[in-house]
């Protein structure tokens, strides 16, 4: 029902089910608010049939991007429609501080909103590192204290009183452009973020790919740029050393012998800075590295390039010049078009695949879901 209105024998060849326990779920989901009637069918051979969309207000989604500095927070119904939206300073002290900040800053969206706290279905949260499902542990999130020792998943779902799914924050972004952005319309594609780390996302066949520990993706720590075997290497990645903001500013000062934040170095090399111009190129052909190894692996449709770093256009032109001077075939690399909401978009469609796949039995692929036209409008609209 995701993608608009529809009738009960297209959702019972949909989901495989009889028409008659179709009917008998509409039934029950009509009762309790999920469902309304839109409308019959036209323009077909023999009877026309009753159609149905799912109630935006019959419940909501709480999307979270936690990041180490930031967190961004959106209540969303179920046509995606963002109702409230917030951003603030990440409480990175310890893990408890931070799951309080995303608890307060639910209830106060929720109140923004005059969205009913009972109506508050699923939060989806987005976390720097590898959540653990046995465990509810969030690892290799070293920028957050006591994530690796806690039981996030519970004391999340503690705090905010309903059901949470935790997931790595740039596997949501990859879904989140697969479902509104630049990777609309493939089922194979690779998301790296760059920014104050360096983290990866990758879908194939549809479905994202998060490994055994749901440590796939952890492109940081690929043995290329440093030393893999320093042990800071071990701490942060031999990768992200180089290519994130940490590496930039640190290959600067050694040119220039001048210490100057990520966005100066850029400004520097737009002015003709040599030194700026000699990191950024630096920085581009690690990054190409990268690229051809997920490439090498993966064989994806598209790489989209995101983070504050990563989609910076002076950076992603280097990329496509570097690529094919270390790698044989051609990869389409591009920057993503949905900016710092990638992984709340993400979100949002992860919670509403959960709930719909919940209401309906029916295990559709995450980049398989599709929007309802007016969701597409609310989002767009939303995000410009």
């Amino acid at each position: 029902m995701q993608s608009g209105p529809i009738s009960r024998a297209s959702i019972a060849k949909q989901t495989g089910l009889s028409k008659q326990t179709i009917s008998e779920v509409m039934r029950l989901l009509e009762d309790d608010g999920w469902v309304v009637e839109t409308g019959r069918t036209s323009g077909h051979v023999g009877r026309s049939a009753v159609t149905y969309e799912l109630e935006p207000a019959a419940a909501y989604i709480v999307a979270v991007d936690l990041g180490g500095t930031k967190v961004r927070v959106a209540i969303c119904d179920l046509a995606t429609r963002i109702i409230a939206e917030t951003a603030q300073a990440t409480r990175a002290e310890d893990a408890r501080a931070v799951i309080a900040q995303i608890a307060e800053i639910t209830q106060s969206l929720a109140a923004q909103g005059a969205v009913p706290v009972e109506k508050l279905r699923i939060a989806v949260i987005g976390v720097p590192g590898a959540p653990q499902s046995d465990s509810g542990k969030v690892l290799l999130a070293p920028n957050i204290a006591g994530f690796d020792s806690l039981d996030v998943a519970s004391a999340l779902q503690d705090a905010l009183g309903f059901e949470v799914i935790l997931e790595n924050d740039v596997n949501l972004a990859v879904l989140g452009e697969s479902w509104l952005g630049a990777g609309q319309g493939f089922d194979n594609l690779a998301y790296i973020a760059v920014g104050t780390g360096i983290g990866s996302g990758l879908m194939l066949n549809g479905q994202l790919v998060r490994g055994a520990s749901n440590a796939a993706g952890e492109i940081g720590f690929l043995p290329l740029g440093a030393s893999p075997y320093e042990s800071e290497s071990l701490r942060t990645g031999a990768f992200e050393r180089v290519v994130g903001s940490r590496g930039i500013i640190d290959q600067y000062r050694r040119k220039s012998g001048v210490d100057a934040p990520v966005p100066v170095i850029f400004d520097r090399a737009a002015a003709g800075d040599s030194h700026a111009v000699a990191v950024l190129d630096e920085t581009a052909r690690f990054l190409a590295q990268g690229v051809a190894a997920i490439a090498s692996l993966t064989n994806p449709d598209k790489v989209i390039l995101g983070g504050s770093i990563g989609e910076r256009v002076e950076l992603v032109q280097r990329v496509r010049q570097a690529l094919p001077l270390c790698f044989p075939y051609p990869v389409d690399v591009e920057a993503g078009e949905l900016g710092a909401h990638a992984a709340l978009v993400g979100a949002a469609a992860l919670g509403l695949g959960h709930l719909h796949n919940t209401l309906f039995g029916a295990d559709v692929p995450e980049a398989r879901m599709s929007l309802p036209p007016a969701a597409t409008t609310y989002l767009r609209e939303a995000l410009s």
